[in-house]
């Protein structure tokens, strides 16, 4: 029987858990019972497997999703390269046009841009390592006033982590949709495809693209089973397809060692009816993060504020962190509050959603802004934070109030 025939449950219901293993349908019955790949799937679907990870990578590592969708995603014609004069991404491999620095550096507010869609609106400006050799990272900046038409785009280079700081996305995924506000973030994994459209107008961000492994959890370690982000609280789709019954063209758009390339289809890449596993997208809301801090004295290192980790090989060393400075309170006493003056061997690039961050009141980070500290480079407060937080009364107090600031925090120069 057609799957065209049957109703869809709600594309905007989610499943919730981090990391969990989930199944979902959107036809009864599409999933194959007892096996993955039976000789004939159910609906006459066809099975597909996307991989995230080596298939002997270790259990607790392994990331794999069952797909069972009504054409197979390789039904496409050959990737051609763009023309990079025909579109406005700003991509490159070449490591002599990044410009490693180590002066502490401010980015103004950058504009939205309602000429472009979300292909055509990602602008790298940071990043180190190698997509082709899965090291590294990229952190590029989004504008973007326009739907995605017939199109669907994936990054082979690695996962999107998405922080929103205007507009709304809808994100249709082949695994289900995702609508992500500020004061969210979503990831999309490597080799995900999707379609970004705008139902309140134009959009723009941050994202830290993870060419190594992918995001997970931090440790808790001595804090112990609770606080920071909890698994419960990310969300990832329930199945939904479309229904095509004529053959339509779309383009698919690969960002592929950071250069684009597109082909052409006769058919939707939504077709995805029914999917199991724990390689898929998922969203948070920030709001949900259980802060933590100091209840005596001193001014504790911003990776108590971790939501998610790339951790690369070295045990507690990071590929990058993504951290959020939400409200919060301080309580310490005898204690300069804010960030201390130090030299990092981490990186840090920060963002700004909303408000305005404490430890940089004299002007010049704003939202839609960015900094940039790289390894080893002096940076600290703001002078008058510094003159204000040094003769404050140290009473409780709430900061961060209606402001949300974020670090991209990597063991790389970028």
């Amino acid at each position: 029987m057609p799957v065209t025939q049957f109703s869809h449950p709600d594309p905007y219901s989610y499943q919730t858990g981090f990391d969990s293993y989930h199944e979902t349908e959107a036809v009864g019955g599409a999933l194959p019972v007892g096996q993955n790949s039976p000789q004939k799937a159910p609906y006459g679907l066809y099975a597909e497997k996307l991989s995230g990870t080596a298939f002997t990578a270790p259990r607790h590592e392994n990331k794999q999703t069952w797909v069972y969708r009504v054409l197979p995603a390789a039904a496409h014609e050959n990737f051609k390269a763009e023309d990079a004069d025909s579109y406005h991404t700003s991509m490159t491999t070449e490591t002599h046009k990044l410009h490693h620095i180590p002066n502490q550096l401010r980015w103004d507010p950058f504009d939205l841009d309602e000429t472009v869609d979300w292909v055509h609106g990602l602008h790298l400006v940071a990043g180190a390592g190698d997509p082709t050799l899965k090291h590294g990272l990229g952190i590029i900046l989004y504008a973007a006033g326009k739907d995605m038409g017939k199109e669907a785009f994936y990054s082979a280079d690695g996962d999107f982590l998405i922080v929103p700081q205007h507009g709304v996305l809808d994100i249709q995924t082949e695994l289900g949709r995702l609508m992500v506000r500020p004061k969210e973030i979503c990831v999309i994994p490597r080799g995900v495809r999707y379609r970004v459209t705008l139902p309140a107008g134009p959009v723009r961000g941050y994202i830290c693209e993870l060419y190594q492994g992918h995001y997970q959890l931090p440790e808790l370690g001595p804090i112990g089973s609770n606080c920071l982000a909890n698994a419960r609280d990310f969300q990832a789709p329930v199945a939904s397809f479309e229904d095509e019954e004529e053959p339509t063209e779309w383009r698919l758009y690969s960002k592929f060692n950071n250069t684009l390339f597109s082909a052409r289809q006769d058919h939707t890449p939504f077709d995805v009816v029914a999917w199991h596993g724990n390689y898929y997208p998922y969203k948070y809301d920030l709001g949900r993060f259980n802060t933590i801090g100091s209840i005596s004295f001193d001014h504790p290192d911003p990776s108590i504020f971790t939501v998610l980790t790339g951790p690369s090989d070295h045990a507690g060393t990071a590929i990058a962190d993504f951290v959020i400075f939400p409200p919060r309170w301080l309580v310490a006493e005898n204690t300069f509050r804010p960030p201390w003056y130090h030299r990092n061997t981490m990186s840090e690039f920060m963002g700004l959603i909303c408000g305005n961050y404490d430890a940089k009141t004299g002007g010049g980070f704003q939202p839609a802004g960015a900094s940039l500290h790289n390894v080893m480079s002096a940076h600290g407060p703001d002078a008058d934070a510094f003159e204000g937080a040094s003769n404050a009364e140290l009473k409780p107090q709430k900061v961060g109030d209606g402001s949300m600031a974020f670090m991209f925090e990597r063991y790389v120069v970028i």
